[in-house]
């Protein structure tokens, strides 16, 4: 198809814009709509339900001025092209653009990548598709039931619970799986059992320890220090004989390629992020870096995925750089490929390094801290996923004394294969760091050492965002594009807390859990949940009206809440009492949450209407005016940093002030965030000293 002298492109991101417009040409130009342009109404709920759920879409605030610009750029074009993500969302950002520009839907206005590199988009250019309904459905259906579930549910949870609150169809779902962990855990009763270890040393050889397996050569758990000292009298002196030895051959074979769910899931163990922390990150790499004379680049392929594949040119490329860079015994015979799971989408590949030649270490001076720990997790992720196997020698040797049994298993890496790039979590297992010294049957070792040690069984862990995000994709709730905005939302309504890694829920959290579970079963049954994302995927694939499936859903919803309306029980949840008495009436103030987050109140409201702030003070910061401390403060739209003597004192600072003085003026300076990260920035106007990037020791 040959190129129109004028183009328009359209895609979601400033950062994404400038990524393509580098590798088109000048009959191309390429404009942002800083994301989702039209939705639903705010004050109401924006869905005609006597006129098969159509939607009332309104231009969202703030991208008025956007798509003037957007409509004179395409009053000025020849072509318009809609280069949207390639998932439900960008599908439906792209249909809603052809609306407002009056194209036709029919038409091949509609490109696609899963990389922002110069063939993926070149390549897009040359192969334009109309604009898939299917998917645009599948968006609406969706939005139109999250909007009705949450429209209908929260009013009674106001009249129920507390004004203000709000219910969704996923969230509900996430907030009672975390509630119901810790419900096990609460009713959990600790059971005693022992472990007893011996100690073995013979000669020269390297002392190792044993653990107690059983007595006759039958096994036998210890429940009692009764046991446990019936065992070591009956060991007493006696040697420790090998019985058996067994020697195998263990072979591992390395994870497959990042998902969505699997990356959350790995920077969370490994890097420590949030989901929400993650996925900007991770966009940010997509979307492209400033990697110096190349200008921006895209170093992954799209983040929201569910698939394991790799694309052929993908594999080919890291099977030859593997063999290059490491030695053509890494590279397996035939190429690793990887099964999804059973409801996996497969729509896009799995998440990897646009080119594996852009190695992690080059890119370091380019990439913020946290740009450079995630896409090295990406490349070396990747990268081992196409590499051979791991070969661990194992041994497991069976010692006897006195009829008590003890076991034993050590091992070493033959070959390192795949574990030479990554491994993860414990891919090569607990028994790696246990060394054994040559063992053969018949061999005879001392006693350094027995003990015995009470131990109790421990209940359920508590759930972190990760394995949130692992029992989410095993239960089938939500898509990979949901995960983050879901736990980020639960935790941003107040229903769960963070306790350093683990999620914890509030009293408001178990409040909301326990009204829905007894007015509102199936909305957050796991269960009916996971089926209506298969009733979703349906009408992603074209099987179904998405009008039915809302339409199914609604009639029975709608009986639910006219019965929960009537016959909910209202819950009252008790306020935390602070330690600090109330300036006005002397009452001891108690803990209330509002939309900038927690604060004190008079518990005698409305009598005594004393409010009053949570001072959170940054440390190790003083006010560059007067020296006293500064602190965090909630404005109407965002925080803000002030100084503790206001109004006294008038300092403040949208930025986050740090403890590194300015190595110019030596003033004051904060954090800020660029299109490339956080950075350090001096806060005098007439200095504006930059360092380019922000330390865990700075703040």
């Amino acid at each position: 198809m040959a190129e129109t002298k004028n183009t328009l492109v359209i895609v979601e991101s400033p950062a994404k814009a400038k990524t393509i417009g580098r590798f088109l040409g000048a009959q191309y130009k390429v404009v942002a709509s800083n994301g989702h342009v039209r939705d639903l109404p705010k004050s109401q709920l924006g869905v005609d339900v006597a006129h098969d759920f159509t939607p009332k879409y309104i231009t969202l605030r703030g991208r008025g001025d956007v798509l003037e610009r957007i409509k004179k750029e395409a009053k000025e074009a020849d072509r318009i092209l809609l280069a949207t993500d390639p998932d439900r969302e960008g599908e439906a950002i792209s249909w809603h653009l052809a609306q407002i520009l009056k194209l036709d839907t029919g038409s091949k206005c509609r490109i696609e990548f899963h990389e922002i590199t110069s063939n993926a988009v070149k390549s897009a250019i040359k192969k334009p598709r109309t604009i898939n309904m299917d998917l645009v459905d599948a968006q609406q259906a969706r939005r139109v039931l999250d909007r009705i579930v949450g429209y209908k549910i929260s009013p009674i949870l106001w009249i129920k619970i507390r004004k203000g609150l709000s219910a969704g169809r996923v969230q509900s779902v996430a907030t009672r799986i975390v509630c119901d962990r810790e419900d096990e855990i609460n009713a959990f009763v600790p059971e005693e059992y022992w472990t007893l270890t011996a100690r073995l040393k013979a000669g020269a050889k390297k002392a190792f320890d044993v653990r107690f397996f059983g007595l006759d050569g039958k096994k036998v758990d210890l429940k009692t220090e009764e046991q446990t000292n019936a065992v070591i009298a009956r060991v007493g002196d006696a040697e420790f004989t090998a019985t058996e030895v067994k020697q195998t051959e263990k072979r591992k074979h390395a994870a497959p390629p990042f998902t969505t769910s699997s990356m959350q899931q790995d920077a969370s163990r490994k890097l420590g992020f949030t989901t929400k922390r993650t996925m900007m990150v991770a966009q940010q790499l997509y979307e492209g870096v400033e990697i110096g004379k190349k200008g921006a680049t895209g170093l992954i392929t799209y983040i929201r995925t569910d698939s394991v594949r790799i694309a052929d040119e993908a594999q080919k490329a890291a099977r030859a750089y593997i063999a290059d860079t490491f030695g053509g015994e890494y590279v397996p015979g035939t190429p690793n490929v990887y099964r999804g799971r059973r409801n996996a989408q497969d729509a896009h590949e799995a998440i990897r390094p646009t080119d594996v030649k852009n190695d992690p270490k080059a890119l370091k001076p380019f990439l913020t801290s946290d740009q450079y720990k995630l896409y090295k997790l990406v490349y070396e992720r990747f990268l081992a996923s196409q590499m051979s196997e791991a070969l661990l020698d194992q041994t497991t040797a069976t010692f006897d004394a006195n009829g008590a049994q003890f076991k034993a298993t050590g091992s070493h890496v033959r070959f390192a294969g795949f574990s030479a790039v990554y491994t993860e979590g414990r891919d090569l297992s607990d028994e790696d760091d246990v060394q054994l010294p040559p063992i053969a049957e018949g061999d005879r070792f001392k006693k350094e050492d027995l003990d015995g040690q009470q131990k109790f069984t421990q209940p359920p862990a508590r759930y972190t965002e990760a394995t949130l995000v692992k029992t989410l994709e095993e239960k089938g709730i939500g898509r990979p594009s949901t995960y983050s905005p879901t736990i980020s939302t639960i935790i941003d309504r107040g229903y769960i807390m963070r306790d350093k890694k683990t999620l914890v829920p509030t009293d408001l959290g178990f409040a909301v859990t326990s009204l829905m579970k007894s007015s509102f079963p199936d909305i957050v049954d796991i269960a009916f949940t996971a089926n209506m994302e298969e009733e979703l995927d349906s009408v992603e694939d074209g099987s179904e009206r998405w009008q039915s499936v809302v339409g199914a859903f609604y009639g029975p919803f709608m009986e639910t809440v006219g019965t929960a309306e009537k016959s909910a029980e209202k819950i009252r949840i008790p306020d935390e009492v602070s330690d600090i008495p109330c300036e006005k009436c002397g009452a001891m103030m108690v803990y209330k949450t509002g939309r900038f987050g927690r604060f004190l109140a008079c518990p005698n409201f409305p009598t005594c209407r004393n409010t009053k702030s949570i001072v959170e003070t940054v440390e190790g910061v003083s006010c560059p005016k007067c020296g006293a401390a500064i602190v965090k403060k909630h404005g109407k739209k965002k925080v803000f940093y002030g100084c503790e003597r206001y109004p006294d004192c008038d300092f403040t600072s949208w930025d986050l002030p740090v403890k590194t003085k300015c190595p110019k003026c030596g003033g004051l300076m904060v954090q800020k965030r660029g299109q490339n990260g956080t950075f350090i920035q001096c806060a005098d106007p007439n200095c504006r000293e930059i360092l380019r990037r922000a330390k865990k020791s700075d703040a």
